[in-house]
């Protein structure tokens, strides 16, 4: 494999390119300067306007969420996974029917497995532009976005509709729904008492796995985050694994699945047969299987990545057993 070819499958932190028009919220104030991010995979953006950087469908999808300091995320849900892992900033998840259920707060490398059919949202509270890594699961991401009833009805006053397709129509530009279209219809009580309210306790013990205890955990071997046997056990269809200084694969493996490489802190070097780049905070990098490479940190100091690895198990609810 050449270095040009190899290098298309490597999405630059910095040529990420934002949509600002990407959910139903997105002229709401208080929302209205979010920015989301489709890196591989077709994504949940219900707008025309996401670009989508790599469209392999491997299994899961990789995006991002960019945000200003006090900008924040409607309560939505997802039938799959939604794990996300701070890259910059400090960020607030909330989660609930009225986002009051309970809170945590997320410091930078962080990771946050959120049990599916709950309704969440999350906010910036740093004090910079600030960002989170997103991983869902399946090809779909289960479909789309399910959204609080108050989102919706938000977004109409707005001028913002969300057509029963999954597509936004923005009446600002003249748009309406097309002829044949239903607005998207509001859960009724009765399905809203389907999500759960998941106790704060139960959320910081099970899903959200600290940074530095990874860092502690990964010194000599990869830490596994989220799997069958990990330290969030889950099976949404991808595993998890943390590679710090130590735990690194520096002879050439290969792997079995898809795997995506996100560095959080420090600089990779990335071996493969035919070539080597650098990986850098933020970037995203899609190996396919069968595939041998080696990993390294390319220079002294802190140094920090997750590997997502794709598996046989299908997307789907949270795993409890």
């Amino acid at each position: 494999m050449t270095q040009a070819t190899f290098e298309q499958r490597i999405v630059r932190y910095g040529e990420l390119k934002p949509c600002k028009t990407a959910f139903i919220d997105a002229h709401t104030p208080g929302s209205d300067q979010k920015e989301n991010f489709t890196i591989i995979g077709g994504g949940v953006s219900e707008s025309p306007d996401q670009h989508v950087h790599i469209r392999d469908q491997i299994g899961f999808n990789i995006g991002a969420a960019g945000q200003p300091p006090k900008c924040r995320n409607s309560l939505h849900s997802h039938r799959t996974a939604e794990v996300f892992f701070v890259l910059k900033g400090r960020w607030r998840f909330f989660w609930g029917r009225w986002g009051t259920a309970g809170e945590v707060i997320a410091e930078e490398g962080d990771i946050f497995n959120i049990p599916t059919g709950m309704f969440r949202g999350f906010e910036n509270v740093g004090t910079d532009y600030g960002m989170i890594m997103a991983i869902l699961g399946g090809d779909d991401a289960g479909g789309g976005v399910i959204w609080a009833p108050q989102v919706i009805e938000d977004a109409k006053d707005h001028g913002l509709v969300l057509g029963e397709n999954g597509k936004l129509y923005d009446s600002k530009k003249g748009q309406s729904l097309p002829d044949g279209i239903s607005p998207m219809p509001l859960l009724t009580d009765d399905e809203l008492s389907d999500f759960p309210e998941v106790p704060v306790e139960n959320v910081v013990r099970d899903y959200v796995a600290r940074y530095w205890d990874l860092m502690a955990l990964g010194r000599d071997a990869p830490a596994k985050v989220i799997g069958r046997n990990a330290i969030l056990r889950d099976r949404p269809g991808f595993e998890v694994d943390f590679l710090t200084r130590g735990s690194e694969p520096r002879q050439m493996t290969t792997p079995e699945k898809p795997t995506v490489l996100m560095p959080v802190r420090g600089h990779w070097s990335l071996g493969w047969q035919g070539g080597e780049a650098t990986l850098n905070p933020g970037d995203t990098c899609l190996l396919h299987a069968g595939e041998a490479y080696a990993l390294t940190p390319s220079m002294t100091g802190e140094a920090s990545l997750y590997r997502i690895t794709a598996t046989n198990d299908d997307p789907g609810a949270t795993w409890t057993g």
